[in-house]
């Protein structure tokens, strides 16, 4: 009874949200799985988390990360390669080479509409909305998923040293979180919002210790969500936050 009125209020400030985005029009079509990774990869460069330059791990890791086989990483792989914003080597690293041609909305399409919003702004409206999310993936998510975020973590633990895969195992944490939730609109809207700001926190991410201060955060998420307890859940992930927000916030200088 008591999530009630919350849980209208999220709903209503997430579809005047969901009209601002870009890319929102037209008919919904479901996406194929390398569709859907392609799209993961396209959105970090995009927002400026890969630049240009920067290795992707190897097929095989990368296909752990994602949990999906490493056919359709390599599927994935060549769609961003037709579309320049990545360099496939024989014998050597993928390269990411840059956004290419194609604009925003059409790679990915959901960054547009924050991209003019304060920090302060985005980071008030992300906890609200985020506290609701973690407070039902508490109550909702699934045996495989509590698995997979603790298979994340795990990974998490070896790349202090490989801020670029670590990128891509965070991205992967959130948004199975998010969609642990049960509710899209809910989960896409958030999504939104962590997309925010993402080449600031890359270069938060390269501090000493952020990795694993990160990873540490993770762990108690996840632990807290194992344990079906929706307060603990939502005080860990705001403890995460609020060192989200600092540290992206000492790297833009504000």
């Amino acid at each position: 009874m008591v999530c009630v009125p919350v849980k209208r209020t999220m709903s209503n400030a997430s579809i005047r949200l969901i009209d601002r985005v870009p890319g929102d029009k037209g008919p919904i079509v479901k996406r194929t799985v390398k569709e859907q990774i392609s799209d993961k990869l396209a959105y970090m460069i995009h927002s400026g988390l890969l630049r240009a330059g920067d290795e992707l791990p190897s097929e095989r890791e990368l296909a752990a990360t994602l949990g999906v086989s490493r056919e359709t990483v390599r599927a994935a792989v060549g769609v961003l390669q037709a579309r320049r914003m990545i360099e496939v080597s024989q014998g050597a690293r993928t390269r990411v080479i840059g956004p290419g041609a194609m604009p925003l909305h059409e790679s990915v399409g959901v960054l547009g509409g924050l991209k003019n919003r304060s920090l302060e702004e985005v980071t008030e409206a992300r906890a609200a909305v985020e506290m609701q999310v973690v407070r039902l993936a508490a109550q909702r998510i699934t045996p495989a998923q509590i698995e997979r975020l603790q298979n994340l973590v795990d990974d998490q633990r070896g790349m202090r040293a490989d801020a670029v895969r670590f990128q891509i195992s965070d991205q992967e944490f959130h948004q199975i979180l998010y969609r642990a939730c049960g509710n899209e609109l809910l989960a896409d809207v958030v999504f939104d919002f962590y997309g925010y700001a993402l080449e600031f926190r890359r270069l938060a991410l390269m501090r000493p210790g952020a990795i694993e201060h990160s990873v540490a955060e993770h762990q108690a998420i996840v632990g807290a969500i194992r344990q079906r307890d929706p307060e603990a859940a939502i005080a860990a992930m705001r403890n995460h936050l609020e060192q989200v927000h600092r540290t992206t916030r000492d790297v833009m200088g504000g």
